[in-house]
C-alpha cells in the first residue's frame, strides 16, 4: 500500500486515509455551507484525519490534540452541527478499520476512540462557544454603545447580534438583574426542554438545581452587584421533565454607561455525557475493580482529609487487616476461587462497620484497611478489629467449597494532630506483622516502644554487611582454665561489634540477626581466620603454652559444604597447627538435619582440629551418635553450673544440680571426652567442679572476655612464672 507523507514523520495507509478524508469532505459540503472549494476542503480534512490517526496511536496517549482538531474545524468555519455529528459518528463507526492498520491499533483502542470523540466535540464546542461569546459580546456592546449613532448602524448591529444569537450551537440567555429571563436562543430552550416563550416567563432561580441553588444565588448576587464581571462554573439545571442536565456555564455582566449592572448574559454548554464519563472514570480510579471497595488512593485521600480537618483532641485510628494463608488458597484452589473469596470478605467487612460509618478499603492483594474516624480511644478501634475478625472467621461457602478463613489485624490509634498518613500506615503495617508473628487470627495494638526496638534491630540488620566490609568487628577472648592446675589451656574467640554510634555491641544483639540474614557465614569465616592468625602469633611467641583457640561454628556454617575447605585454608594461611584449633558446634548442629550427624565432622577431625559440643545438656543429643562421632570435648551448659550456688539458699536444688553435673562429667569421661564447665562465676563453683573431676572451666571467675593483647600479657606473665 502506498503511503502519504505525514508532517510529523508518521505514515498511515494512503488509500484508507484519503478515502476517509474524501468522504468526510463530501459529508461536510452536503450537510451545509462550506466557505472552501471541494479540493481545499478535502486537503484540510486529510491533514486532520492524519492527525487524529496519530492521536489514537500515540504513546503516551492524550486526547488533547483532538480538541485542537475540533477547534481547527471551527476556525475553518465548518460549524454546521450536523457536520460535527457526522464526524463523531464516523470516528466511532469506521475510522479505526479504514485508517488504522491492524498492527498499529493499540490494545485500548475503544477507550482511545471514545476519548478522541470527546476531545473533538469538546474542542469544537469550546471554539464555537468562544467565538460566539466574543462575537456576542462585541455585538452586544456595540448595540448598546451605538444607541446615539445612526439608525442604520443600529439595525445592522442588531441584525448581526440576532444572527449569532439565534444560530449559535450553544445555549445563550439574557436576564435582568432581578433574575427575570428576557430572551433565550433555540439551543438554550432545546437544552432545557422548554419553549422560548415559557422561559421568558420564568426566573433563572426556577431552573437552579436544589443542591446548587444557594451557591448559585451567591454567585449571581456578586454579578448583579457589580463585584464580578464574569463567572464560569459547572452546574446542574432542571429540565422541564424533571431530569438533570450538567452544563458548563459562563455568565457575563452587561452594564449601563454609568457602570450600573443592566443585564446578565449566560452561555451554556451541555456537558452531561462528558460529566457522567468523568464520574465513571473517577469511580474506576478510586475503587477496587474486584470488590468495589474504595482503593488505596481513595483511602489515603480520605485519611489525609481527616487529618487535615481534625479538631483539637480528635483521634484517628486504622485497623490494617491481612488474611492468613490466602496464598495457600490461591495456589491450591485457584485464583478464581480466591477472587470470589476476596469479594465475600470485602462485603462482610463493609457490612460489619456499616452502622458505624467507617471507611473500608482494599489496599491490594488480601490486605484491607478500616479507617476508624472519630473514635473515643483505642478501645473503639479494638472493637472494630474484633468485629472484623468475627466477620472474616465465619465459614465461607463458594460453590461446593466451604472455606475457613482467619485474619490478623494491626491496630493503630493516636491523636490526629500527632501523626501523618504515611506514619500511621507504617505503624499499622508493623503492628500487623506483630499480630501474625504472635500466631495469626488475632489483633495487636501499636506500641511505640516496641516499634523503636524493632527499628533499632532493623538498623542493625541493615548495617551488618557494611560493618563487616569496613572492619568494625573485633575479637575478644575468654580464658579456659585447667581446674586441676589453674593454668590457661585455651581461649574462646567471641566476636564484638564496634559500632560507630552505639559503641561496643555484644554478640547477643547481632549474631541472631546475622543468622537470619545469612551473613553469619561471612562473619563466621572472618572470626575463624582472625582467631587463627591471633592464635598463630601466641603459638610462635609462647610455644610452650600450646594455647588452643576455640571458635564457634553456627549451624548454617556447619551445613555449608565448603566448611572443611574453609577451615583448611584458614589453617594453611595463618600457619596455625591444626591441633591448636577447636571448633565449637551446638548439639543441633552436631546432630544435623533429621537427627543425622554432620558428614563433615569426620573430615574436620581428619584435619587434626578439635571438635567440641557447646551448651551440652540443653538439647536432645543421641548419646549413641556421640559415641561414634569424632568429638573431643563437651562444654556443659551454663544453667547446670549456675545451679551450684555459693550461698546455699536452696540446698536440695543445689545438690540436684551437682548430681546432674556429676553424671554428665562421668558420661563424658566414659566416652573419653574432655569436659569444660561454662559460666563459672565463683570460687565455690570452681572448687566443686574440681571435686567432680571436671577438666576445665570458663567464666568470669577465670577472666572476662578481653582483647587479644590482654591474653598476650597473661601468657607473658605465665611464662615468667615458669
Amino acid at each position: 500500500m502506498a503511503a502519504v507523507p505525514d508532517p510529523t514523520g508518521v505514515d498511515v495507509g494512503r488509500t484508507g486515509v484519503e478515502a476517509y478524508a474524501a468522504d468526510w469532505a463530501r459529508a461536510v459540503r452536503r450537510i451545509g455551507f462550506v466557505p472552501l472549494s471541494a479540493a481545499e476542503t478535502e486537503r484540510l480534512l486529510l491533514l486532520h484525519t492524519v492527525r487524529l490517526a496519530q492521536v489514537v496511536r500515540a504513546e503516551p496517549f492524550s486526547a488533547r490534540p483532538a480538541e485542537e482538531v475540533g477547534r481547527a474545524l471551527v476556525e475553518a468555519h465548518l460549524t454546521e452541527p450536523r457536520a460535527l455529528e457526522w464526524s463523531l459518528r464516523a470516528l466511532g463507526d469506521d475510522f479505526p478499520a479504514r485508517v488504522l492498520a491492524a498492527d498499529g491499533r493499540p490494545a485500548d483502542l475503544g477507550e482511545r476512540i471514545a476519548a478522541v470523540q470527546g476531545g473533538l466535540a469538546a474542542g469544537f464546542s469550546r471554539a464555537l462557544r468562544d467565538r460566539t461569546f466574543a462575537q456576542q459580546e462585541r455585538i452586544a456592546r456595540s448595540a448598546w454603545q451605538a444607541r446615539d449613532e445612526v439608525e442604520q448602524a443600529l439595525r445592522d448591529s442588531e441584525a448581526r447580534f440576532r444572527a449569532v444569537f439565534t444560530g449559535a450551537a450553544i445555549g445563550i440567555g439574557i436576564a435582568r438583574v432581578d433574575g427575570r429571563i428576557i430572551d433565550v436562543n433555540t439551543a438554550f430552550a432545546d437544552m432545557l426542554g422548554y419553549s422560548a416563550e415559557e422561559l421568558c416567563q420564568m426566573n433563572v432561580a426556577a431552573l437552579f438545581h436544589a443542591d446548587d441553588a444557594a451557591g448559585m444565588w451567591e454567585l449571581y448576587q456578586e454579578l448583579i452587584e457589580g463585584r464580578q464581571d464574569s463567572a464560569r462554573v459547572q452546574k446542574r439545571y432542571h429540565r422541564k421533565d424533571g431530569s438533570v442536565v450538567w452544563t458548563d456555564l459562563a455568565v457575563s455582566l452587561i452594564r449601563y454607561d454609568d457602570g450600573r449592572p443592566r443585564f446578565t448574559v449566560a452561555m451554556v454548554e451541555d456537558i452531561t455525557e462528558r460529566y457522567e464519563l468523568q464520574q465513571r472514570l473517577r469511580f474506576q480510579a478510586l475503587h477496587d475493580p474486584l470488590t468495589g471497595l474504595p482503593n488505596r488512593t481513595l483511602f489515603f485521600e480520605t485519611l489525609g482529609r481527616v487529618l487535615d480537618t481534625a479538631g483539637p483532641g480528635q483521634r484517628v485510628g486504622v485497623c490494617f487487616l491481612d488474611l492468613d494463608g490466602f496464598k495457600a488458597i490461591n495456589d491450591g484452589l485457584g485464583h478464581d476461587l480466591g477472587d470470589r473469596l476476596l469479594v465475600t470478605i470485602g462485603k462482610r467487612l463493609a457490612e460489619c462497620v456499616a452502622d458505624r460509618g467507617h471507611l473500608v478499603a482494599r489496599m491490594g492483594g488480601d490486605e484491607f484497611v478500616i479507617l476508624v474516624d472519630g473514635g473515643g480511644d483505642v478501645e473503639d478501634a479494638v472493637a472494630v478489629a474484633e468485629a472484623a475478625l468475627a466477620a472474616v472467621a465465619a465459614p465461607v461457602h463458594i460453590g461446593d467449597q466451604q472455606l475457613a478463613v482467619s485474619a490478623s489485624v494491626g491496630i493503630v490509634d493516636c491523636p490526629a494532630a500527632e501523626t501523618t498518613a504515611s506514619d500511621l500506615m507504617k505503624a499499622a503495617d508493623t503492628t500487623l506483622y506483630w499480630a501474625k508473628a504472635a500466631g495469626r487470627g488475632r489483633w495487636a495494638v501499636y506500641d511505640p516502644e516496641r516499634s523503636a526496638r524493632d527499628l533499632a534491630r532493623s538498623a542493625l540488620v541493615a548495617g551488618l554487611p557494611a560493618a563487616l566490609d569496613r572492619g568494625e568487628f573485633v575479637l575478644h577472648y575468654q580464658p579456659i582454665v585447667s581446674l586441676l592446675e589453674g593454668t590457661m589451656l585455651a581461649v574462646e574467640a567471641l566476636v564484638r561489634w564496634e559500632h560507630p554510634e552505639l559503641g561496643l555491641i555484644g554478640p547477643d544483639r547481632f549474631i541472631g540477626l546475622a543468622e537470619e540474614t545469612g551473613l553469619i557465614v561471612r562473619l563466621g569465616e572472618w572470626v575463624l581466620r582472625r582467631a587463627c592468625r591471633d592464635a598463630e602469633r601466641w603459638w610462635r611467641e609462647f610455644p610452650e603454652a600450646r594455647l588452643v583457640v576455640s571458635v564457634n561454628l553456627a549451624a548454617r556454617q556447619a551445613d555449608d559444604p565448603a566448611i572443611v575447605a574453609t577451615v583448611a585454608d584458614a589453617l594453611a594461611t595463618s600457619g596455625l597447627p591444626a591441633e591448636l584449633l577447636q571448633l565449637e558446634l551446638t548439639e543441633s548442629a552436631v546432630m544435623g538435619s533429621a537427627g543425622e550427624p554432620l558428614r563433615s565432622l569426620h573430615r574436620l577431625a581428619a584435619l587434626g582440629v578439635r571438635l567440641a559440643v557447646d551448651d551440652f545438656g540443653t538439647g536432645y543429643s543421641n548419646l549413641a551418635y556421640l559415641r561414634r562421632l569424632p568429638i573431643h570435648c563437651l562444654k556443659l551448659a551454663g544453667p547446670f553450673v549456675e545451679g551450684i550456688r555459693a550461698d546455699g539458699t536452696d540446698e536440695a536444688a543445689d545438690h540436684r544440680d551437682e548430681r546432674i553435673v556429676d553424671a554428665l562429667v562421668r558420661l563424658a569421661h566414659a566416652l573419653e571426652l574432655w569436659v569444660t564447665a561454662e559460666a563459672v562465676e565463683t570460687g565455690v563453683q570452681a572448687e566443686r567442679l574440681r571435686a567432680l573431676r571436671c577438666d576445665t572451666g570458663q567464666g568470669r571467675y577465670f577472666g572476662a572476655p578481653a582483647p587479644a593483647q590482654d591474653i598476650t600479657a597473661r601468657l607473658r606473665q605465665a611464662v615468667a612464672r615458669w
